[in-house]
């Protein structure tokens, strides 16, 4: 009886689903987060009778053939790409992207990694860092006597001074995309690594080339939508149950055939 191995399967997905969302809802206060969805694939099917078999003498071929499927698998746990709200937090050093992008950042073991958390930073040498104390490239250090700061929608990171009319700039912040963003490889701490699937990242200046803004003063919100993952918990949970009754089925004919003399 291959009932009770096909449940299985189907219990183990719905338990995988429950997972993604608990995480999307987890997650529904973390700044620049997308949810993430499951998608599930059938698996192999024994051929009992292929279709186009022959069967008769005459050459008769069947139409459709006999084919058991044996239960279902994970195929992918994709990001659903989507722009949260934009806050008004009036910090100088938070950002939010208007627009597709993200921000480049250099981590301790030297890879680059890539977010869109803009919840940026000032180490104690003034350099721009993100909340886990990575530098934000290209390096930009603000000098200590520096009394405000202005990002422009241009990525363009100007300091004003008490003794100085005119602010310095100190430097440009670039916004990097992919040719797939969701086969970026998440790693964390809403950073993100570039991988083969995501192709190469293309770097350039904030509203050039299909990239978007910055916004000073402002965070990206989540873009989880509470409603539609309730509703995904709710179907998961029940698509978990029929599975388990079809268990409980399968042990009752085991039983039954146990039962005979």
């Amino acid at each position: 009886m291959k009932a009770l191995q096909i449940a299985a399967t189907g219990m183990a997905a719905q338990q995988m689903r429950v997972d993604v969302v608990s995480n999307n809802l987890a997650n529904m206060s973390t700044t620049g987060f997308n949810p993430r969805r499951v998608d599930f694939a059938d698996l192999h099917y024994q051929q009992m009778a292929r279709p186009g078999s022959v069967s008769a003498s005459d050459g008769s071929m069947l139409p459709t053939g006999v084919q058991i499927g044996l239960g279902v698998r994970p195929a992918a746990v994709s990001v659903v790409l989507g722009q949260g709200s934009l806050d008004a937090t009036g910090g100088d050093l938070d950002v939010a992207i208007d627009g597709n992008g993200y921000i480049e950042v250099q981590m301790p073991s030297g890879q680059i990694g890539y977010t869109r958390d803009g919840a940026l930073k000032r180490s104690a040498d003034g350099l721009i860092v993100t909340s886990d104390g990575f530098a934000v490239v290209p390096g930009i250090t603000i000098p200590s006597d520096a009394r405000g700061l202005t990002i422009s929608p241009s990525g363009e990171v100007w300091a004003d001074f008490a003794d100085r009319v005119e602010p310095e700039l100190l430097g440009q912040l670039n916004l990097s995309s992919f040719p797939n963003e969701k086969g970026l490889e998440a790693i964390g701490s809403n950073l993100f690594l570039e991988s083969p699937a995501s192709g190469t990242a293309f770097s350039a200046a904030p509203g050039l080339d299909g990239l978007g803004m910055l916004r000073q003063g402002y965070l990206e919100s989540s873009s989880v939508d509470a409603v539609r993952e309730v509703t995904e918990l709710i179907k998961a949970q029940r698509g978990y149950e029929l599975n388990a009754k079809v268990i409980t089925a399968a042990d009752q004919m085991l039983a039954a055939t146990t039962q005979v003399r």
